[in-house]
């Protein structure tokens, strides 16, 4: 597809060589005259897992709806190559009010799913309850099944936007560990967009920072598997990342939800 978007090129990979699953090419995305990516490049191999850390309004989102093929009201130019089976997870369940809980996880999908939808739902904790309603369900629940949503398509990617923002922390913690099971079942690659530094520690195998439409930074997690927060080596990660996000030692945060925003959280 070519324009003014650029080259987008969904699953159609040479034969033969090495190619990561994923590749960013001088992307710039803008919305009228203002830019938000200034000719971004990044790869993501098969069934990595990649963070995107920065501050509000740095382009974290914009370049998450790129790779969804999201983004055809903005501007730019670039290339970008990925996979045909891509899932997206938002911070909103977006679960729909009207329909039941298997009906809302095979959305879009061939009759013949709802078994594969059944399974998905076991997966995540909510096995027997394909026929609740989404009102019934807590914040905690909603998000498990988007989840369930997302890899009953088995997708090669998935990309995540904030999908534990909403959540309180004993939740979001539970939703750490059931990501990371489902995960090492399934393993597609993931890009997850989040404002939080130790959950992009704790979840990925490298971390990139997003500042003034640029990466800033990337750094490979080598940490043992446990990925202790109170380890040494997770506490020298933290400040690096936390100092390419321009966070002071002492501060309490930048920028970051949890520390100012005055909604409150949904619970499991």
């Amino acid at each position: 597809m070519t324009g003014a978007l650029g080259v987008t090129d969904r699953d159609q990979l040479e034969q033969g060589g090495h190619r990561p699953l994923v590749t960013v090419e001088h992307l710039i995305r803008g919305y009228g005259p203002k830019g938000v990516l200034n000719g971004v490049d990044l790869e993501i191999e098969r069934g990595e897992f990649v963070a995107l850390l920065g501050p509000s309004g740095c382009g974290k989102s914009t370049l998450l709806r790129a790779l969804a093929g999201l983004d055809a009201a903005v501007s730019g130019s670039g290339r970008i190559r990925v996979p045909g089976n891509v899932s997206v997870v938002f911070q909103d369940s977006r679960l729909l009010p009207w329909a039941d809980l298997l009906t809302n996880v095979t959305l879009g999908q061939r009759r013949s799913a709802r078994a594969r939808g059944s399974e998905a739902l076991a997966e995540v904790g909510l096995g027997g309850r394909e026929k609740d309603w989404p009102h019934q369900l807590s914040g905690g629940e909603q998000q498990r099944a988007a989840l369930a949503r997302s890899l009953v398509r088995e997708p090669e990617l998935l990309l995540a936007d904030e999908p534990f923002g909403a959540l309180d922390a004993l939740t979001r913690l539970k939703m750490h560990g059931l990501l990371r099971k489902l995960l090492a079942v399934h393993r597609p690659a993931v890009l997850l967009v989040t404002h939080d530094v130790d959950e992009a520690i704790t979840l990925a195998d490298r971390v990139v920072v997003l500042s003034h439409g640029r990466i800033a930074l990337e750094r490979r997690v080598e940490l043992a598997a446990d990925r202790d927060p109170s380890s040494g080596e997770f506490g020298r990660l933290r400040r690096e990342l936390l100092a390419a996000l321009g966070v002071r030692r002492g501060m309490a945060a930048l920028d970051l939800p949890d520390a100012r925003d005055p909604r409150g959280k949904a619970s499991a």
